[in-house]
């Protein structure tokens, strides 16, 4: 009886599995991120999929999540958790990049890679990351995420680079922005990242405009040339991705990948599915 939670910045998938063959129970909240949430905002926003959750009769629990970045963080979420299931044996909690890598992985090597709301990367051995470039964050990285790509469509309607067309379609779409009105959801108001990813959209919906495209193919050029081409086997190990930026544009991501002569491996829209494999495997070896 295996609970997986598989938490991003913008939500939260709960997947749970009885037996190697019966279907799962799937379940989906609002996203935890233990770096900027205290435990009582985590408490709150999940309230009513614990409150489904905790009839079901679990043994084991495997969390992994943003914002995951050192112990105390994990044992914020392990004390949230434990006191909801009272046949738990196992609990586990895990960063993002780990649940990327063992998704996409399994139990080999590889380069695991996530573009969603934000970005990360290390270099998976078949057990644990044993090589990372540091990620820095919303406002000094996560290049090639959703947050850097709604970033740089911002910049680009302030600075009053976008082509008019371009413009046009977007103040349609959006309305006349204030700079001011920006510069507080930037500064100060909550999660800027996810609401600067949700301008990725509109690049989405208009990625075949050269100016979409180049955009979009800088970004992920850049994640490439300041985390993926610096791991010491980049040469000779498949490049895995998975999050919404990853799977989305896949198309200019695999362009990229090419220009730059990598082994493209994977690329998933949620670690989800792969996860699910990969316990089931442990959980129930054939």
């Amino acid at each position: 009886m295996i609970l997986l939670i598989e938490s991003g910045s913008s939500k939260t998938e709960w997947r749970y599995i009885s037996s190697p063959h019966e279907a799962y129970q799937r379940f989906h909240s609002l996203g935890i991120n233990p770096y900027y949430q205290t435990p009582e905002e985590i408490e709150a926003s999940q309230k009513e999929v614990i409150a489904q959750l905790r009839k079901l009769p679990i043994e084991e629990v495997y969390y992994y999540g943003t914002g995951i970045t050192d112990e105390s963080k994990r044992e914020i979420i392990r004390n949230w958790l434990i006191p909801y299931f009272s046949d738990l044996k196992t609990i586990q909690v895990e960063n993002d990049l780990i649940a990327a890598a063992r998704s996409l992985c399994g139990d080999n090597s590889g380069i695991a890679c996530i573009l969603g709301t934000g970005s990360n990367s290390g270099f998976f051995n078949g057990e644990s990351i044993s090589e990372q470039i540091p990620p820095l964050g919303f406002w000094l990285g996560d290049e090639g995420s959703g947050g850097h790509l709604g970033k740089l469509l911002i910049l680009a309607y302030l600075h009053q680079e976008l082509p008019q067309d371009l413009r046009d379609l977007f103040v349609k779409r959006y309305g006349e922005l204030n700079r001011l009105d920006i510069l507080a959801k930037a500064y100060q108001g909550e999660y800027p990242n996810r609401w600067f990813a949700g301008f990725s959209k509109f690049l989405f919906d208009h990625r075949k405009h050269p100016f979409c495209y180049q955009m979009i193919e800088h970004a992920f050029q850049e994640f490439i040339r300041l985390y993926v081409s610096k791991y010491s086997e980049v040469e000779t190990q498949k490049i895995h991705f998975t999050g919404s930026i990853a799977f989305y544009y896949s198309d200019i991501l695999k362009q990229v990948l090419r220009k730059n002569r990598y082994h493209l491996g994977n690329i998933s829209e949620t670690p989800m599915a792969g996860l699910t494999l990969y316990h089931k495997s442990k959980r129930w070896p054939e």
